[in-house]
C-alpha cells in the first residue's frame, strides 16, 4: 500500500524559513517521482517542484526558484522542501505527490508535468505572515 505523509508546516514571518518533509511508503524508492504542490484558498492547486528518486535531480517552478530546495534522504524514503525567504503569497496547503507509475526521469524533469502525479498525501498547511 502505497502512502505519503507529510510534516513539517507551520506559520512563520515572511523572510523565514520552513521545511517540509514527506516519508514516501509502499513505492518503488530510486525508481519514482516525487513532487510538492501546494494550494492556496480560492486557487487551483499548483506545482512547486519535483524530485527524480532514482538520481536526485530536480526541477523547480518559477515562482520558488532560487528560495526552495527539494531535496531527499534515500534511506529514509523522504523528501523534504526547503523554504527560505517566504512570503505571504507561499501560504498554502502544501502536498507531497507520487507521479504515474512508468512514467520516468524525463517526464518528472519536465516542467510541464504536473498534470501526471496521482498519489498525494493528507497536506501540512504554511502560513506566512507579513
Amino acid at each position: 500500500q502505497v502512502q505519503l505523509v507529510e510534516s513539517g508546516g507551520g506559520s512563520v514571518q515572511a523572510g523565514g524559513s520552513l521545511r517540509l518533509s514527506c516519508v514516501a511508503s509502499g513505492y518503488n524508492y530510486g525508481s519514482v517521482c516525487l513532487g510538492w504542490f501546494r494550494q492556496a484558498p480560492g486557487k487551483e492547486r499548483e506545482g512547486v517542484a519535483a524530485i527524480y528518486t532514482g538520481d536526485g535531480a530536480t526541477t523547480y517552478a518559477d515562482y520558488v526558484k532560487g528560495r526552495f530546495t527539494i531535496s531527499q534522504d534515500t534511506v529514509k524514503n523522504t523528501i523534504y522542501l526547503q523554504m527560505n525567504s517566504l512570503k505571504p503569497e507561499d501560504t498554502a496547503m502544501y502536498y507531497c505527490a507520487a507521479m504515474w507509475t512508468g512514467y520516468g526521469r524525463r517526464w518528472c524533469l519536465d516542467g510541464r508535468s504536473w498534470n501526471l502525479y496521482n498519489d498525494w498525501g493528507q497536506g501540512t498547511q504554511v502560513t506566512v505572515s507579513s
